[in-house]
């Protein structure tokens, strides 16, 4: 039986997803995401059979959020305490309607799937994985010479049921189902 790795994400326009990338050509040990790879995950859902998707989309077609503009700005790294794994750009101050989005979604999915695994939100763009012989100064350093990042804000108009799928030793991302952002 084929099984799907789910989730569902925000995908940024290419002016975006450019300015997000073009920090990956600073000289420092971190497997960057591929420009094409770069989301927003608002919900990771995980491996799930083909007919619990078509579920899961009938369920998300039910969200309904005023479309709005999100703004991209700062960088920062996970764990905040311990050794630096990840490395990504956040979406500036809390937006009501990003956080509407997520709950009407995590609604729209335990629907369907109540044992999913629920974790706190931290909106934010995974720009790279850090390797372990990133020296913390020089983390340190690329983050104090960014800290002024920003990207162009977006209109977010809509939302994708995305499929995780292997491409070697990486993996690349493709939309399963896009749902279009509307008013209640």
């Amino acid at each position: 039986m084929i099984r799907h790795r789910l989730f569902v994400a925000l995908l940024p326009p290419a002016t975006v997803r450019a300015e997000l990338a073009a920090l990956a050509r600073r000289r420092l040990p971190v497997r960057w995401v591929p420009e094409d790879n770069l989301h927003l995950t608002m919900r990771f859902i995980g491996e799930t059979e083909p007919e619990k998707l078509e579920k899961f989309a009938t369920s998300l077609a039910h969200v309904r959020v005023e479309p709005f503009i999100l703004p991209v700005e700062g960088l920062g790294v996970f764990p905040t305490r311990g050794p630096a794994k990840v490395l990504w750009a956040g979406v500036g101050h809390a937006h009501t309607r990003l956080f509407q989005l997520r709950k009407q979604v995590d609604d729209a999915l335990l629907a369907v799937d109540g044992g999913l695994e629920m974790r706190n939100f931290h909106p934010h763009f995974t720009l790279g994985r850090l390797d372990e012989a990133v020296e913390t100064k020089d983390l340190e350093s690329f983050l104090a010479r960014h800290t002024a990042f920003e990207a162009p804000p977006f209109r977010v108009s809509e939302f994708h049921l995305m499929a995780s799928l292997p491409l070697g030793e990486a993996r690349t991302y493709r939309s399963v189902q896009t749902f279009i952002l509307q008013a209640t």
